[in-house]
């Protein structure tokens, strides 16, 4: 049981969170600026899925091992290393003169991004004073924010101003270097406040068995299959979905598409807090099959209708990512950075080998096809049911 009179690290969290904004608003630029790079290399749709699947598969496959390394020797200045690399490959986006430059600045952007969010979630663990629902929402927050605003700087910043343009936020990537370094200060100061808690919860505090965890460790990954591949549908393909059945420009394109990720934002802060009071298991049933009529409705409505929906979507779907991370972490204590690395690596990966698969399905098929595929994904929430119920001590802590 963690000590009850700890108190929260809320500046430690903050900064958590406002760092997760910057790295992800960089990472935002990427799908935002889309239509731009569609134009200007000519590209088809599997070529913009790629570009995704570079970025999110090479987060993918390096989060795991840097959590897990990260748990045995962790490293005060990690993070700001990770912005380091986003910045450079920031750059490099925005300068590129062919479409292979531009995918090795979305995978390096993509390594920065490995590195980052398993530390970032085990530095927030520690700052949690026991509120682990509530650190994670609001680490989780300060990400899809930051995704948020990245079609709207789109809108008001590189759209009138070219691609070139996505240099300029190299100073929201140096602001973000100096408060992860302060960051990693505050992290250095507690090493060995940092071991005695991997000794303290080196234990489960649960009493399932073997069996038990793989399977809901295995449900708990379907789960995120769903919602990532859903979630891809909508933040690489939605803008064009618009443009192709709406005739709507590209700035209203994008915000819609910033109304979308604002919602997600919002679900996010709340599922982590609520689970704290509820129960995991309870945020996930709403999260995951809750959003079901919504997304079956989605590919037959009208543009008022299209906009109100993906926001509910949004809202609801999203709030459940906190919940599972916390419920995977509680599952198999001792390992944070492990499995903070397996599930935001499992719903990068997913989501770059979705963006793939959709957009190889947008060509031959189309965009509609697409939406009334997908709509059935959160069915899988039914595998919920199959979850074992959480200890009564969990749920507080």
């Amino acid at each position: 049981m963690p000590d009850r009179q700890t108190t929260t690290a809320l500046t430690v969290l903050a900064a958590l969170s406002g760092g997760h904004l910057i790295t992800d608003l960089l990472q935002s630029l990427l799908p935002a600026i889309y239509p731009l790079l569609k134009e200007e290399f000519r590209l088809d749709f599997w070529q913009i899925g790629l570009l995704t699947l570079a970025n999110q598969v090479t987060a993918s496959l390096l989060q795991p091992i840097v959590g897990f390394v990260f748990d045995r020797r962790p490293q005060r200045h990690s993070l700001a290393v990770s912005m380091s690399l986003t910045l450079v490959g920031l750059v490099l986006l925005a300068f590129a003169a062919s479409y292979g430059l531009l995918v090795f600045a979305a995978a390096l952007v993509g390594i920065g991004s490995a590195v980052f969010h398993p530390e970032a979630s085990r530095v927030a663990r520690l700052a949690s004073g026991g509120r682990h629902g509530f650190a994670q929402s609001l680490f989780q927050t300060g990400g899809n924010g930051g995704s948020a605003l990245g079609p709207l700087m789109a809108a008001f910043i590189i759209l009138p101003f070219g691609r070139t343009s996505v240099a300029w936020f190299a100073v929201v990537a140096l602001a973000g270097l100096a408060l992860l370094w302060r960051v990693g200060a505050w992290h250095g100061r507690r090493t060995a406040q940092l071991a005695s808690i991997r000794v303290a919860t080196s234990q489960p505090r649960h009493q399932m068995t073997r069996r038990q965890i793989q399977t809901a460790l295995a449900i708990l990954v379907t789960l995120v299959i769903s919602k990532s591949v859903y979630i891809a549908s909508l933040t690489n393909f939605f803008m064009f979905f618009l443009i192709e059945r709406f005739g709507v420009t590209v700035r209203d394109a994008q915000f819609h598409l910033f109304a979308f990720l604002a919602a997600v934002a919002i679900g996010t802060f709340a599922g982590g807090p609520i689970g704290d009071r509820v129960g995991r298991k309870a945020v996930i049933w709403v999260s995951i099959l809750g959003v079901l009529p919504f997304t079956l409705a989605l590919p037959y409505a009208d543009l008022f209708w299209t906009g109100v929906l993906t926001v509910i979507i949004g809202l609801i779907l999203s709030s459940a990512f906190s919940a599972i991370l916390v419920y995977a972490q509680e599952l198999v204590p001792g390992r944070v950075g492990l499995v903070a690395g397996l599930i935001f690596g499992l719903a990068f990966g997913i989501g770059g080998l979705a963006a793939a698969g959709l957009g190889w399905m947008a060509d031959v098929t189309s965009l509609e096809t697409v939406y009334r595929v997908c709509a059935f994904l959160p069915a899988l929430g039914l595998l919920t049911a199959l979850l074992p119920a959480e200890p009564r001590a969990d749920r507080r802590t």
